[in-house]
């Protein structure tokens, strides 16, 4: 079963061109369902029948698995078994009828607007590390580009006349403007702190970390979490929930969501969609508590 996960990867990266991201999680999900099969003494996929896909399945409940957790895993059996049909290697794909749990559709986590000003308030000094770390911030909510995308951005990726960045993965680029205040930030960042960290002109990314390699995503997860505490935000905070928030706000102020799907980068509207409906469940939660203070007979 081993070769066949690595064969699939190699074609889901070579192929399909699915991210890096995407590609790491399927291996993790096949592997931990390669370890189970492993422990029932099945180590072919010929041998893997439906009855034991749903038997991994409850398995996995019964060990406390979130159930997004689950039907990501099963989304990657079902990619998985219907590569080995593909390939002539089994003669069905038995995981195509298998049902995870119900998964409830949680609004995102987004901030304020007063939040988010309080957090990008944080790195207002002069060193090259805060100019470094605002311009990150600034650009971030900016744009609302992913935490892998804002790391791996070059130099040249940035379009200061026309204010805008060019940004994504596996060849789908796409363009996202920003305004003049993460221009600032940028152009401040650049003139007098990026040197500090990239003394060697041939290096090309945007953003480094203190010793000039690229800022990796937990660095700079790490990095919002301290700002975050800075600010006295006491809620969840991650690079997402800033990423969440540009979506938010954006829509709230009267955007519309083809426009906000295309600088997310969503494939569906759906997943933007959910930013409207958070905006109006937040909407009515500020008309009741507006009615809560002033109705006399409330």
């Amino acid at each position: 079963m081993t070769k066949e996960i690595q064969d699939f990867i190699r074609y889901m990266q070579n192929v399909k061109k699915v991210t890096d991201n995407t590609a790491i999680s399927y291996e993790r999900d096949l592997r931990k369902m390669e370890q189970y099969f492993m422990g029932q003494a099945v180590t072919e996929v010929t041998q893997v029948t439906v009855t034991g896909l749903n038997s991994y399945i409850l398995f996995q409940e019964r060990q406390g698995r979130k159930p997004a957790t689950i039907s990501r895993g099963i989304a990657s059996l079902k990619a998985f078994f219907h590569y080995l049909q593909r390939e002539g290697l089994v003669e069905d794909n038995i995981a195509e009828g298998l049902k995870g749990p119900k998964v409830e559709k949680k609004p995102p986590s987004v901030l304020t607007e007063g939040e988010i000003m309080r957090l990008l308030d944080q790195a207002k000094g002069t060193s090259p590390k805060e100019l470094r770390d605002r311009a990150m911030l600034e650009l971030l909510y900016a744009t609302g580009i992913r935490v892998s995308e804002l790391v791996s951005l070059q130099v040249s990726n940035v379009n200061f006349p026309m204010e805008y960045i060019v940004c994504g993965d596996n060849g789908k680029e796409r363009i996202i403007p920003f305004g003049a205040v993460a221009k600032a930030a940028l152009e401040e960042y650049l003139h007098k702190g990026r040197s500090a960290f990239v003394p060697d002109e041939g290096n090309t990314c945007l953003f480094t970390n203190c010793s000039g390699q690229p800022m990796s995503r937990q660095g700079f997860w790490k990095l919002v979490k301290s700002y975050g505490k800075k600010a006295g935000i006491t809620g969840e905070l991650t690079p997402h929930t800033l990423r969440h928030s540009f979506a938010s706000h954006l829509v709230d102020n009267g955007a519309d969501l083809r426009s906000v799907q295309e600088m997310m980068g969503h494939a569906d509207i759906a997943s933007t969609q959910m930013y409207a409906q958070a905006s109006r469940s937040q909407s009515r939660e500020r008309l009741r508590e507006a009615y809560v203070r002033a109705h006399p007979r409330k």
